[in-house]
């Protein structure tokens, strides 16, 4: 990205907001705490980050996670754009929204494993991770 005002370039644009959204928390994974890395690692690059986006994306969020016993970990794409619009210009080609919502556990809980997409680059590709905790 190059600032038009400034010249200048860059990598990445960060931002956060305040919401409120009915996380759908039915369908997930239920991993140890000690096994998130590599948990993350693996669907994180099958979603299609690449190698230096997913290590992002792992340096921000495994503090708050590897010391949990286990975490409740969902990907929220639907609802998450449907309460975060996206307006780039020019349009992309391809736009990649990763969201993860994930909740702390004391013990292991049984719960149905969603289906995941795979992303195929095109073009000007817009790549957006983030996520949140619920308590």
């Amino acid at each position: 990205m190059i600032n038009k005002d400034d010249g200048r370039e860059y990598s990445y644009l960060y931002w956060e907001g305040i919401g409120e959204s009915s996380w759908d928390m039915s369908k997930g994974f239920v991993v140890k705490g000690t096994d998130t890395i590599q948990f993350l690692q693996e669907k994180l690059e099958y979603m299609g980050l690449t190698p230096k986006e997913l290590n992002e994306f792992i340096v921000y969020w495994l503090p708050h996670m590897q010391n949990n016993k286990y975490n409740l970990i969902t990907f929220q794409t639907d609802i998450y754009e449907s309460s975060a619009k996206l307006n780039v210009s020019p349009k992309p080609d391809s736009i990649l929204r990763i969201f993860m919502v994930y909740k702390a556990l004391d013990e292991f809980a049984e719960v149905q494993e969603p289906a995941l997409d795979a992303f195929e680059r095109n073009g000007f590709a817009v790549i957006e991770w983030g996520g949140t905790e619920l308590k």
